[in-house]
């Protein structure tokens, strides 16, 4: 090091009180201590703080992640980048990650949920990707909770408010109300962009002396400490006045940085580039170097303000949103300085790549930090925490009494489709704007969204997916169905799952009973990935969702990308021609454990163990979603649907909702299938498929060399009215105005 860097005037004192009060355990301060061979700045304890919370250091998780399968052949870049790259063919790669905005979407709705989309974007276009397509998934508590309105209605607002504004389609997502989430929602955020392979970008730094460039919006004070004090920390009774600590959006300039990028992308003068994002300028730089194995030196009184007055302190801890960090050639900043000022963006020349291995700070004519890089970025406390099943494990129930279950099953039926978990979002993802860009063939609605590549023939299938109700049951089961789902969801479309990338939503780590789960969670994410050849390619871990002692639910969420050979071969997920034959596909027998019917009625099947759940072959799961993509390939289906929440009987239902106009099904089913458990109950796998008549012998054969059995079938009926055996009797028009009707009902629309 050149000399000791200082604290400025006015400055708190160092001390270990101070670094607990950062979020520091005694021991890592020690462990700085020894590091730097001295006591730290404030500028430094505080760049320590945000690099070693969970949320930017993983300290808690990384040791397990190592588990999951990352690459496979159509890798081309795995965990470790702003996100995940596979190649689709025809030299494109899609490029594709998902990660939380809990915390602060909690504090903040309408912003936190913006700014989560805003911060997902920004790691697509960064690996020089053009965002085009959105997911989310959100887990809100019961309409009971006086929050649970407020809170949809402005999460909603800020997903909707900035994807449309920017210009990139909400294409598909997953909404779920349970009172487990009344004092901590999820807000997950997945984009999906496309580059050609040849001009794929990377945040590894190189070129000793090669410049560093600020682009992008000024630098305010907002987000500060939002990564180590706000994501890396249970809430409490003061969660509401780390309000200030969420960043504000501005779209219309996440657009302008959008262009400038991809431009400047295509002059080649770019050779690492990274979001500031989590803990902003200090991660972006850090990381960067240390990924290069190198240094870097930065002069933050270069750095463009939005306000004066600002410390190095706030300067580096700042997570003002629509920045970058750009790694230039020597000799080319004029260039690429030309490229934003087009956009009226910043690109300000504040540092320069180090062959020192040091990440050092100056601020007015003074060193303030000098660190060694490995600490910051590759090097940070890793823990084994300590794991252990709870000694009860318990479902998730409603905290409010509920009825018995009816005597008819169409009563049931109503309820079920009146359930808010059920019912249609429509509410929801018409604030999205699903089709610009114009590359959307099937969007919010089905099992999987379906783009289209233009210029190719080959499209992509989308899906996100979460079963929390399972994973409370059983984490590692819970886990491996909801990898199934997300597969099987896609092959329904007639995509084969080609990639996944996971945001695994989980309590304390700190907890025993909580690392239990999220380390049983991640060996089924393991198991289902490696089955369905379907590497992980990037995501998200986030802990500390509970408040005041109460744990959410296990919930790790799958966004699956499902890649289609010919994407004017996609399959819907209702059904399209009166007269067509259903049948009814299964791996599995169903359950009612963890099942919207087991949490709508009072009913003894609640799998209070892991036998509840049913075990899972994913041989056979593998065998189906192959089945599903042969055969939407040789055009024998007009429809697949997963059987997901409701059962069967929901799923035939929803296939009967044909946009253009509604169809009806008359279904025979064996007596001993006129149960409950059959028509309502969950679990991994079955599918309700359609097919033309002159079809159906060749698709019998197809399902049959699979291994996979027939368990039911009927015929699509003109006449809208949905028949069930002997037990359910229905007009399909009536069901849909219910389907349709019930959350804006419970939002006071008329």
């Amino acid at each position: 090091m050149n000399s000791d860097p200082v604290s400025l005037p006015g400055e708190p004192a160092v001390d270990l009180n101070l670094g607990i009060a950062h979020g520091l355990t005694p021991e890592e301060f020690d462990h700085i201590k020894k590091i730097l061979g001295r006591i730290p700045t404030y500028t430094e304890l505080g760049v320590f703080s945000v690099m070693w919370s969970e949320h930017c250091s993983y300290k808690s998780s990384r040791r397990h992640l190592k588990m999951m399968p990352s690459r496979g052949p159509r890798v081309v870049q795995g965990p470790g980048e702003n996100a995940g790259a596979i190649d689709i063919g025809d030299g494109w790669l899609a490029v594709f990650k998902i990660e939380s905005h809990n915390h602060p979407s909690f504090v903040e709705p309408y912003q936190g949920a913006a700014t989560g989309v805003g911060g997902i974007l920004r790691d697509i276009f960064t690996m020089g990707a053009r965002p085009i397509a959105n997911m989310d998934s959100l887990k809100f508590g019961s309409f009971d909770h006086p929050r649970t309105k407020y809170l949809l209605a402005s999460v909603v607002g800020g997903i909707g408010g900035y994807g449309n504004c920017v210009g990139v389609p909400t294409v598909a997502g997953e909404t779920m109300f349970d009172p487990a989430y009344n004092g901590n929602i999820l807000v997950n955020a997945f984009c999906l962009g496309l580059v050609r392979r040849e001009d794929l970008l990377s945040a590894r730094a190189s070129g000793v002396g090669n410049p560093v460039l600020y682009v992008g919006s000024a630098t305010g004070r907002d987000g500060i400490h939002g990564a180590s004090l706000l994501a890396s920390a249970e809430f409490d009774a003061e969660s509401e006045s780390k309000r200030p600590t969420v960043q504000v959006g501005d779209p219309f300039t996440e657009k302008l940085l959008i262009e400038a990028c991809l431009e400047a992308a295509r002059t080649g003068a770019i050779v690492a580039i990274q979001d500031m994002g989590a803990a902003g300028l200090t991660s972006s730089s850090s990381e960067m170097a240390g990924r290069g194995g190198l240094g870097i030196e930065l002069d933050l009184d270069r750095v463009p303000l939005r306000e004066a007055g600002l410390t190095p302190y706030e300067i580096l801890l700042s997570e003002s949103q629509e920045r970058m960090l750009i790694v230039a050639d020597r000799g080319r900043v004029d260039e690429l300085q030309r490229v934003f000022a087009k956009w009226d963006l910043h690109a300000v020349e504040i540092g320069r790549i180090t062959d020192d291995q040091n990440w050092r700070i100056r601020f007015g004519g003074r060193i303030v930090a000098d660190i060694p890089i490995a600490p910051l970025s590759d090097d940070a406390p890793m823990y084994d925490r300590p794991a252990a099943p709870p000694a009860d494990p318990q479902p998730i129930e409603s905290s409010h009494p509920k009825p018995p279950p009816p005597s008819r099953a169409g009563d049931a039926l109503r309820t079920l489709l009146a359930s808010p978990n059920i019912a249609s979002k429509r509410w929801i993802f018409r604030q999205y704007d699903s089709i610009v860009q114009s590359n959307t063939v099937a969007g919010p609605g089905g099992d999987a969204a379906v783009l289209r590549i233009k210029g190719v023939r080959r499209g992509l299938a989308l899906t996100v997916d979460s079963n929390p109700r399972a994973c409370a049951i059983d984490p590692y089961l819970g886990a491996v169905a909801t990898v199934c789902e997300a597969a099987i969801n896609v092959a329904c479309a007639g995509a084969r799952p080609v990639g996944i990338t996971n945001c695994l939503n989980y309590g304390n780590p700190e907890r025993p009973e909580i690392m239990w789960q999220f380390i049983r969670g991640v060996e089924g994410i393991r198991d289902a990935a490696i089955a369905f050849a379907a590497p992980v390619v990037s995501g998200n871990v986030s802990f500390y969702n509970e408040t005041e002692g109460r744990a959410i639910p296990p919930t790790p969420t799958i966004a699956m990308v499902g890649l289609l050979e010919d994407f004017t071969a996609a399959v819907t997920h209702f059904f399209t021609h009166a007269g067509d034959q259903v049948l009814v596909v299964r791996t599995n027998s169903p359950r009612l454990a963890g099942s919207e019917y087991a949490a709508q009625f009072r009913c003894d099947d609640r799998g209070l163990d892991s036998r509840g759940l049913g075990s899972i072959d994913l041989s056979y799961e593998r065998a189906l979603a192959e089945m599903l993509v042969d055969a939407a390939q040789a055009g024998l289906i007009r429809s697949a649907h997963d059987v997901s929440g409701g059962g069967l009987a929901v799923a035939l239902t929803e296939a009967c909702f044909n946009p253009g106009g509604a169809l009806g099904a008359e279904f025979s089913l064996p007596s001993e299938f006129e149960t409950a458990v059959e028509l309502f109950g969950e679990g991994r796998s079955t599918i309700v498929l359609s097919a033309a008549a002159e079809n159906i012998g060749q698709l019998r054969q197809l399902i049959g060399a699979a291994g996979l059995k027939i368990v039911a079938s009927g015929r699509v009926t003109e006449l809208p009215r949905l028949k069930i055996g002997s037990v359910i009797d229905e007009d399909v028009l009536a069901l849909r105005e219910i389907y349709e009707r019930a959350l804006p009902g419970r939002i006071g629309e008329p």
